[in-house]
């Protein structure tokens, strides 16, 4: 994350949690998000639906918070998941640390207050006759009174606060997770993959191979089987794909019966010798369809491998290994391309 982020979302957030305090806004997920963007100031209608139910009920009750953070906050096609979480940590790292700063601060304070409560109280025993400053010292001892109150409440929502910051983490890694993993096969996506490639090839592109792997026939299994089976396939193939992964590799679904590997630090033969290994380890699964009771072994893939070179492009270089994996293709399938000498 970068230090303009962090630094945004501290502002931010410092400016939320007393508004939230001030209204009785409860801890919740939701509402961080939801007084978060408010005090960001970029959707004025938001601001001022929130203003208007703040007027009206003097705080934002759970349904007009949800029907809030719907319209204005959790729009998928507005937000992006990955920048939300980035925030959403910024906030709850920033959180955490008023936390512990709040419980200091207020413990610093009760004790101070106690002796102060410790002083008052021998100047009224030793008889002082200093009746106007008594009675300013007693002003003070009901506001000191009043001020420890407010302080407890506000550590007392800060506890709670960081409770709902747990179940904040969770959810943020659960919603990274739903973002850069395929949910049928649980191997990283085209998207994990797209990020990945480029930062490889910004970083170390030196050696870098691709090896991209066409499942044969993919159709006849849904056809022959039906759905259900062909997605039991997609999900043998890509554990025993995963299994072959050593470290430098790894492994994502590209798209429908397509797997690609990103092996860094490789070249052209030695990544040629995992996609070989990878054939035949795939040559070795077997299927039960369960309604027919028979096992389907019949399953092989075709490879495409290719190496990064000096000033081609990341689409290049995915064009490369498709051309390979189509060649590998019309060449009878179950094989890998480049053969080299």
């Amino acid at each position: 994350m970068s230090t303009e982020l962090m630094q945004e979302a501290a502002i931010n957030l410092k400016k939320a949690i007393p508004l939230m305090l001030k209204h009785h806004i409860p801890a919740t997920p939701i509402n961080y998000a939801l007084w978060y963007a408010y005090v960001a100031e970029r959707q004025p209608s938001l601001n001022q639906q929130l203003d208007n139910i703040i007027a009206e009920h003097k705080t934002c009750s759970a349904s007009n918070s949800t029907l809030l953070y719907r319209e204005f906050v959790s729009d998928p096609v507005d937000i992006d998941v990955i920048d939300m979480r980035q925030n959403l940590e910024a906030m709850a790292t920033e959180l955490s640390q008023s936390l512990k700063d709040t419980n200091n601060d207020a413990s610093h304070f009760q004790k101070k207050i106690t002796s102060n409560f410790e002083k008052l109280s021998r100047i009224e025993t030793e008889g002082v006759n200093l009746e106007k400053v008594l009675g300013l010292v007693r002003s003070m001892v009901k506001e000191s009174d009043e001020i420890r109150s407010s302080t407890q409440y506000f550590t007392d929502h800060l506890q709670r606060a960081q409770q709902e910051i747990d179940t904040l983490k969770a959810q943020l890694k659960k919603s990274e997770k739903d973002v850069l993993f395929d949910a049928l096969t649980q191997v990283l996506n085209r998207r994990a993959f797209d990020a990945d490639l480029k930062g490889a090839l910004n970083q170390a592109p030196e050696g870098l191979c691709l090896i991209l792997i066409d499942i044969d026939h993919f159709k006849i299994f849904n056809d022959n089987y039906g759905h259900q089976l062909g997605d039991q396939v997609l999900k043998s193939v890509a554990k025993r794909l995963g299994e072959s992964c050593k470290e430098g590799t790894k492994l994502y679904r590209y798209g429908g019966e397509e797997f690609v590997v990103i092996a860094a630090n490789s070249e052209l033969r030695k990544a040629r010798q995992l996609a070989e290994a990878m054939r035949r380890a795939l040559e070795k699964i077997s299927v039960k369809d369960r309604r027919k009771n028979l096992m389907v072994n019949q399953i092989t893939a075709s490879f495409g491998v290719a190496q990064w070179q000096p000033s081609i492009s990341p689409s290049q270089l995915i064009s490369q290994s498709d051309t390979l994996l189509y060649e590998a293709k019309r060449l009878g399938r179950n094989r890998v391309m480049p053969i080299l000498g």
